[in-house]
């Protein structure tokens, strides 16, 4: 579904693009001041798009271009995961996982998605200014605040990025806008990939941010019923987790381990309704819950 591009993005005035601004420099600082310094080659689950100082819509073409690869858009097939039998291992089975859940990971352009966010905890004042001042101003990770619908609220477009040479797809980007302003609510780019000393894959979802990016690292679990959890919480550097990530020099990085823990929660209600119950926790303070319903288009 294509947002109408005649509708302009309402954006802030000049004084909360300041004041975004500087909070967003002052992230970035903290993170090259805290953060872990390292080689690419020493942490490749970190690997990952780059932003500048402003993300938006058209950053997949961007990016497309700069590393090569071909877009892939309107195939109404394109999933999030090519193939989601690879996250087998270890403790997790892919084939327990009800095959309505496989196939909205494997089919995702099908799928339309209804979402009504819980802000909550005395944290919620903080995430919501944040976004008001930072997540507007660079158009990413501009959380909802009331409840959206795609068709009446939210678009929801899956962009392969495919490599011509090697015909393989290093990333698959969804993008999800506000229909009445084209503001975009998520541009991430989703993916595997392997932990040191960890069994299995696990799900990587980078948004990239002015400078760095917000990458965060998925455990698969198998919970009852068939359903499947994408959890964030691990014991650190190195695990699971949700990593602040700040471009260095030459082929260097500074990471954050970020104590924001996600839970997602993929499963089939009683009414055979397909939904998500996602969390957003800060150490064990939860501030936001994101629940959605989940249908197949047509």
């Amino acid at each position: 579904m294509k947002v109408n591009q005649s509708i302009r993005t309402v954006r802030p005035n000049a004084a909360e693009v300041a004041l975004g601004n500087a909070l967003e420099w002052g992230i970035q600082r903290w993170v090259a001041w805290s953060g872990r310094e390292a080689c690419i080659s020493e942490v490749p689950w970190l690997e990952g798009p780059i932003g500048e100082s402003r993300i938006g819509p058209d950053f997949y073409a961007a990016y497309a271009c700069e590393e090569g690869l071909e877009l892939v858009e309107d195939d109404p097939e394109t999933g999030l995961l090519t193939d989601f039998s690879v996250l087998s291992g270890g403790s997790f089975d892919a084939e327990m996982v009800r095959p309505e859940i496989r196939d909205f990971y494997e089919r995702t352009a099908l799928y339309g998605l209804e979402v009504r966010p819980e802000w909550s905890g005395p944290l919620r004042y903080s995430a919501r200014t944040l976004i008001y001042l930072v997540s507007r101003n660079i158009q990413q990770l501009n959380l909802p605040v009331s409840p959206v619908s795609e068709g009446a609220g939210m678009s929801s477009e899956l962009i392969g990025l495919r490599d011509p040479l090697t015909n393989e797809a290093p990333y698959c980007g969804w993008l999800r806008r506000y229909l009445a302003t084209g503001a975009v609510i998520y541009a991430g780019f989703y993916t595997t990939c392997r932990l040191p000393g960890r069994e299995g894959r696990f799900v990587k979802v980078v948004f990239p941010l002015p400078g760095g990016s917000a990458t965060v690292v998925l455990r698969p679990e198998n919970r009852p019923g068939g359903s499947l959890a994408l959890v964030s919480a691990g014991e650190g550097f190195g695990d699971a987790g949700y990593y602040r990530v700040h471009c260095g020099p030459d082929d260097t990085l500074r990471a954050k381990y970020v104590q924001i823990k996600e839970e997602i929660h993929v499963f089939v209600d009683r009414a055979g309704t397909l939904r998500t119950h996602h969390t957003l926790s800060f150490w064990r303070t939860r501030f936001l819950t994101l629940d959605y319903a989940i249908s197949r288009r047509g």
